[in-house]
């Protein structure tokens, strides 16, 4: 074979090598967050951000989860998976509750489940032992220790997985009160004027006149006008001719004249006249 054989050779293998390993090798992990608004990791809730926090307090409890944190607006708990004798798992949530911006009555959780996984990982020791008396004998003693250790770690992403949480924890948010309708007091009677229809007044009544007295009561008599005497009467005025005519005075009315009644006698019968 000749040299330049040998060479295109090298050379195509090398273009082959290159090749294959350009199309094996995977994109980074970054490369696959676009950051979009999915909404799988939030929700809002029409309470504050404690009772936010609270309901999804109550919410990991429920389900087994040991809480590790619990403020007003952070919540951190984690539970436990054993999958087989030798893999074990364990699911960390991450809970954030802000209140929004326009409404402080509303408010946003943010919520991130951590995936963790572990082995069984088994180490073999060995030990020797001298016997002091038989000589210095050496015997080599194996001996196997098991931890688990941490294998995997990775966030769940699966938005059913979400969905399921934030769904009970909507069951676990304080129910708004209801306000009771104030009853209705009815109002007092107004009593309405009466109308003036424009009829004619009744005519007053009458008065009964009083009963004729028997013939054992003495009569009542109506008091009478006083006498009044010649000379204590005014005289008429004079009308002088010489001035024309002149305005007549009215006459003086006499003095009512004042009747003493007569005693009756005291055995009933009307007094002698």
């Amino acid at each position: 074979m000749s040299r330049s054989s040998v060479y295109g050779a090298l050379g195509l293998a090398l273009v082959l090598a290159s090749v294959s390993g350009c199309s094996s090798k995977k994109p980074a992990v970054y490369e696959h967050e676009n950051f979009d608004d999915s909404g799988t990791f939030s929700r809002s809730f029409p309470v504050s951000e404690a009772s936010t926090c609270e309901a999804a307090r109550r919410a990991l409890l429920s389900q087994g989860y040991i809480i590790t944190r619990s403020d007003a607006n952070q919540v951190a708990g984690n539970k436990s998976f054993q999958q087989n004798a030798e893999n074990h798992m364990q699911i960390s949530f991450n809970i954030t509750c802000v209140p929004d911006i326009g409404d402080r009555q509303r408010s946003t959780m943010f919520a991130n489940a951590l995936q963790d996984r572990y082995t069984l990982k088994k180490s073999n020791t060995s030990a020797s032992l001298g016997v002091g008396v038989l000589g210095s004998v050496s015997m080599p003693i194996g001996s196997t220790d098991d931890s688990m250790v941490k294998v995997a770690s990775e966030t769940v992403t699966a938005a059913q997985f979400y969905d399921r949480y934030f769904a009970l924890v909507e069951s676990y948010l304080p129910k708004p009160k209801k306000v009771k309708k104030a009853e209705a007091t009815p109002l007092p009677a107004v009593e309405k004027p009466a109308v003036d229809l424009g009829l004619p007044e009744s005519a007053p009544a009458t008065p009964t006149p009083p009963a004729p007295a028997s013939a054992g009561e003495p009569v009542p008599v109506a008091p009478s006008a006083p006498a009044v005497p010649a000379s204590e009467a005014p005289a008429a005025p004079v009308l002088d001719d010489s001035k024309g005519s002149q305005p007549i005075a009215p006459p003086v009315e006499p003095a009512p004249i004042h009747v003493e009644p007569t005693p009756a006698a005291t055995t009933g019968a009307p007094a002698p006249l």
